[in-house]
């Protein structure tokens, strides 16, 4: 049976007829919004018109990976900061808690739900110490949790008891000096014929953990594997040795009841994203769920070379860090090209930022350490018993508060398609997700995550809103978006008129470079 296109067309308004985004927030290049919810604005899809200066285009049915969240590091140094802001300011601490991982609908916090914990001291740690030094103890009988500091598990407990949603990645610095070349915690290369061993340890880290009722979501075999700093823990791991590593560990998880546990791999930055990571999956793809990337060298589009060798591996973005007293805005700017559009674009399902917690120079660190020299700058500051929110928080708070379940115990997000076309198509930057509800029966919630860095008109420091248009499924909403970022969300059914899913695989190549940006210094180097 044919029917009139007057018809269909008809049948696809009343499909969306009453779709209103009512959330919207903002986040201003001058700060006079902060992550603030719009209450009394609401957009409405109508009748398409002409396109705006920008034309926002949603793709809901090119889907590509499903999203695991968004956070930071929770490093000795985070932990006793907040662990002496509970001891001073108790309501202070939980308040800071709530802002940061209460995941409750329209709740004005965070909603971060991934925390990355390392095994064992890091560059920002009060001592170096690992989870077993007594030398030469190949049997792993004085393996003990215990050798770190009781605040950063206690710390750990407590962000848990905040949100449902807490997945934690746990990654070792080193490994014990007594299995490693140089002897000591500060660089060297684990010795040959001790991969077995070191896995060991590492299983044994995730069963204490799991007994502590913090279940690792996944484990890294070694942060930065390149890397040997003699200032602070670190240790080279072959690809052949993560490699063996990798087998022998994922064979006692799957064994030991943790075959849920993943794997991640490489764990380090861009610029060697096709070599070591590819490398790694061609000797041991079977025990990886998919490698990890930092932004310290190289560019984001890096991560294309290893996701098309290995279009069906997990990618995660897991470690970047701003340095204290750089500009607030171009970090802004800087975080959303690199992290926040571009290394999702390029298959990320997470998106970690360094440092949870510090004093506002980026205190504490390591004693002697080179890392961090000009001063980490953390997602929060604590200082005289009260906690200050810097740039990261916002960043992390635009797109976390998209992806997070909308029902309890409901699916994370998808990212979805989007383009953006337009006269001034190139002073936005999107990304879009949608999220799936635990009913079929709810209307699934479509999110986007906008920044407008137009600041540069007629080649001058002249921020300018843009008129734009947001396409949907043949209607059309109309907002004028500031220079800053935005967050909005609506509701709508999953599939429109003889809509089909279309998951892909491949990366989206991310947004060109607007102007200036690469006029910025750059802010992200912690080594």
């Amino acid at each position: 049976m044919r029917f009139p296109l007057s018809f269909l067309l008809t049948i696809l308004v009343d499909l969306c007829v009453g779709q209103t985004i009512w959330d919207i927030w903002q986040t201003d290049w001058n700060r006079n919004h902060l992550f603030s919810r719009l209450a009394s604005n609401s957009i409405s899809f109508t009748t398409p018109g002409a396109i705006g200066d920008a034309n926002i285009v949603i793709d809901p049915n090119t889907q590509y990976q499903s999203m695991d969240g968004f956070g930071a590091t929770l490093t000795d140094s985070s932990a006793l900061i907040l662990s002496n802001l509970k001891a001073s300011n108790s309501s202070g601490y939980w308040s800071l808690l709530s802002k940061l991982f209460d995941p409750t609908e329209g709740a004005s916090s965070a909603a971060l739900s991934v925390i990355r914990v390392p095994l064992g001291a890091s560059d920002l740690s009060a001592s170096a110490y690992t989870f077993d030094d007594t030398w030469n103890d190949s049997s792993l009988g004085s393996f003990t949790l215990n050798s770190a500091p009781s605040y950063l598990w206690s710390t750990l407990a407590d962000i848990k008891s905040v949100t449902q949603y807490l997945k934690i990645i746990v990654v070792p610095w080193s490994a014990p000096a007594w299995m490693k070349t140089s002897s000591s915690l500060y660089g060297g290369s684990l010795t040959s014929g001790y991969e077995s061993i070191f896995a060991q340890y590492l299983f044994k880290s995730v069963q204490a953990m799991n007994n502590k009722g913090l279940r690792p979501y996944a484990i890294s075999c070694q942060n930065e594997p390149q890397n040997s700093d003699s200032t602070y823990p670190t240790m080279l791991l072959s690809v052949s040795q993560e490699a063996s590593v990798g087998k022998t560990l994922r064979s006692l998880l799957d064994s030991n009841g943790f075959s849920d546990v993943k794997l991640i791999g490489y764990d380090h930055n861009w610029d060697n994203a096709g070599t070591y990571p590819v490398q790694l999956m061609q000797q041991a793809s079977s025990a990886f769920s998919g490698v990890a990337f930092h932004c310290y060298a190289g560019e984001v589009s890096g991560q294309a070379t290893f996701t098309r060798a290995y279009p069906n591996k997990e990618v995660y973005f897991t470690e970047c860090t701003g340095t204290v007293g750089s500009d607030w805005w171009s970090n802004i700017k800087w975080n959303m090209y690199h992290l926040f559009v571009g290394s999702t674009s390029y298959s990320a399902r997470t998106v970690l930022l360094w440092n949870l917690a510090a004093h506002a120079d980026g205190s504490p660190r390591l004693p002697g350490t080179d890392s961090c020299a000009s001063g980490c700058r953390p997602v929060v500051s604590v200082d005289n018993n009260a906690w200050y929110l810097n740039e990261e928080y916002y960043l992390l708070a635009h797109s976390s508060r998209i992806v997070i379940p909308r029902d309890s115990g409901g699916p994370f997000g998808t990212r979805i398609g989007v383009t953006v076309e337009g006269t001034l198509s190139w002073t936005l930057s999107v990304q879009a997700y949608m999220t799936r509800r635990s009913s079929s029966s709810d209307q699934v919630k479509y999110g986007l995550v906008v920044i407008n860095w137009y600041d540069n008109a007629s080649s001058s420091w002249n921020p300018q809103p843009v008129s734009a248009t947001i396409a949907f499924r043949g209607l059309q909403a109309r907002y004028t978006f500031p220079v800053g970022l935005t967050t909005l969300w609506f509701y709508a059914s999953e599939y429109g008129l003889n809509e089909e899913k279309l998951v892909v695989q491949e990366e989206v190549k991310a947004p060109s470079y607007p102007p200036r940006i690469r006029d910025a210094q750059c802010i992200m180097n912690k080594q």
